[in-house]
């Protein structure tokens, strides 16, 4: 399959994951919205079902990777070609910045009633529950290693052309999602994915929200390069098991 047709259905995937995403965020958090106050088991929810929903997308055309920390990290273990790696993490970052522009033109009347500015870039991006950027960066490697390494271990089982998520089928990815979320999401809001945080972060600099803050740029490299970094160690980790 040309690349050109797998980056486009990576760039749709992740604009559905994002728009979901981030929007299941808006739904539980700002004002006068019919969802305010669902809570954490609500967004871990739709977050799950949001890549659930990604793959469905690009699962049989690109392996549904929609994270750039999982293309490196596949591309690390041998399973996925670097030469195609930039122009996946480019089709990535696009969908990403496409999908938090929509959720902020379909909640827009809920971010004019939303005075908390903190909460309008969380709908977005995430920031640190304790700011601790050390401690925060090992929070999201970590969370990211065990992304990567259960993805890669789930594929062992299945003789695929194509590795990524979508190679797994969407139920597996799905709970993993939601159970990094349930689990390990408290300390950070568990980014794990540069085109989830670093692309919504720059339509949250750009878009003309009312009352809305900085975008928190002294923190943004910690959910790009601790996703980045964990998903490098499961490469390694599985290669040395395998």
């Amino acid at each position: 399959m040309e690349l050109l047709t797998k980056c486009l259905f990576e760039l749709i995937g992740t604009f559905v994951l994002i728009l979901l995403g981030d929007g299941v965020v808006a739904c539980t958090t700002l004002r006068k919205s019919k969802g305010l106050g669902g809570g954490w088991a609500v967004i871990t929810l739709g977050w799950g079902f949001a890549v659930m929903c990604g793959v469905f997308i690009a699962g049989p055309y690109s392996g549904a990777h929609l994270n750039p920390a999982v293309t490196i990290g596949l591309a690390a273990a041998g399973s996925f070609a670097w030469a195609d790696v930039l122009p996946y993490i480019a089709a990535q970052m696009v969908g990403g910045f496409l999908g938090a522009i929509a959720v902020y033109l379909f909640y827009k009347d809920h971010f004019d009633a939303t005075e908390d500015a903190d909460t309008k870039l969380g709908v977005f991006c995430t920031m640190p529950a304790i700011r601790n950027v050390w401690r925060n960066f090992f929070c999201e490697a970590l969370a990211s290693w065990l992304l990567v390494f259960v993805i890669l271990m789930f594929a062992t089982a299945e003789n695929t052309p194509t590795l990524g998520m979508g190679s797994l089928g969407a139920f597996p990815v799905t709970c993993l999602i939601m159970a990094i979320g349930m689990s390990l999401g408290g300390a950070t809001g568990y980014a794990i994915n540069p085109a989830r945080d670093l692309a919504p972060r720059l339509a949250h600099a750009i878009l003309p929200i009312r009352g809305k803050r900085s975008s928190g740029w002294s923190y943004s490299w910690v959910p790009v390069a601790g996703p980045v970094v964990g998903c490098l160690l499961a490469a390694l980790c599985f290669i040395a098991i395998f």
